[in-house]
């Protein structure tokens, strides 16, 4: 049958080979955001009046579940005071001119506000990274007001929970969660360059699988992780309601009226699929679907060309075996 053409092992060599960042690659990149904080620490021994609290490396570089095809990495950047401005746009602007006077051998279009964010450029490596403000008011927690990258308006977070909530789930299934993470965002990446109008946001997919993780799933077969996560989409048709209790009670989720609700961990009342339609949760659901179907004709099929043409079209022509 078809598992003894592909199994968890070639579903692992090719992660390692084609889906992952390979580990000096992520060493070169974590290496240059800590250059990126010393740096601008180093301004701020000489500036005090630029009070920056903390800055921190966040998202999946951040959570060991960065892509091969990573191009730029996200920093948090927490800012107090009451000089720091509370419109966005003037944050922005506010942050830029701080990251080109810490830099002044950067030329000015090396740091640029973006809509959510400043984007330092570094042409050695040709690596940006995104630099996120965060008005920050001394919580212990560190909870401050993100700039979101949905819709622009301010969010309440917490990047050191966000951090330690993966860090949990990658614990209790070691390399394995992770792992699973990546396939599923390679997936999602590839359909998303083959259907038009397909969006699904990867912190949607590492919370569906989290709630898996959570509910005991083992990830440690990627084939079956991979077709229970499509699986799990399909038979909730991408409607279930999905809420976790590190942080806050479930009792103090709110109602929301939202087709897709997916319940921030850090932050009960912000659904982080807000801006998802019932169109847009559809189109997931069909390529979901399509995707469980190919994994079980793949695991049926007869012979190893039939195998990987199945597994192809859940991973695209540059799976081979």
């Amino acid at each position: 049958m078809g598992r003894q053409h592909v199994g968890h092992n070639e579903i692992a060599a090719f992660a390692q080979d084609k889906v992952n960042l390979p580990k000096d690659k992520a060493d070169e990149y974590r290496a240059q955001a800590r250059r990126l904080r010393e740096k601008l620490e180093g301004y701020l021994a000489e500036h005090p009046d630029f009070t920056l609290r903390k800055m921190m490396l966040s998202g999946s570089l951040a959570k060991g579940t960065a892509l091969r095809s990573l191009n730029d990495i996200d920093v948090a950047c927490y800012i107090s005071g009451a000089a720091a401005p509370k419109d966005v746009k003037a944050l922005l602007d506010y942050l830029a001119e701080r990251l080109r006077k810490a830099f002044p051998n950067f030329s000015p279009d090396q740091v640029q506000p973006q809509t959510y964010s400043v984007t330092v450029s570094f042409r050695g490596s040709g690596l940006d990274v995104d630099v996120v403000p965060i008005l920050y008011e001394g919580d212990a927690q560190w909870y401050g007001n993100l700039v979101s990258q949905d819709d622009g308006s301010f969010l309440k977070t917490s990047i050191p929970l966000h951090l330690e909530f993966a860090g949990k789930r990658r614990r209790a299934q070691e390399k394995h969660f992770a792992q699973v993470v990546r396939l599923a965002k390679f997936w999602s990446r590839r359909t998303k360059q083959e259907r038009d109008g397909f969006r699904f946001k990867s912190f949607m997919i590492e919370m569906i699988l989290a709630k898996l993780c959570d509910d005991g799933l083992d990830f440690s077969d990627y084939p079956e992780a991979l077709q229970h996560f499509f699986t799990y989409i399909a038979r909730t048709d991408f409607r279930e309601k999905i809420i976790f209790d590190d942080y806050y009670p479930r009792s103090s989720v709110g109602t929301f009226s939202d087709p897709v609700q997916i319940i921030d961990p850090v932050n009960a009342v912000n659904n982080v699929a807000r801006l998802y339609t019932a169109a847009n949760a559809d189109a997931i659901v069909e390529a979901a679907l399509d995707a469980g179907d190919a994994i079980d004709a793949a695991l049926a099929a007869p012979n190893k060309q039939l195998t990987v043409a199945y597994w192809q079209k859940v991973f695209g022509s540059s799976f081979q075996v």
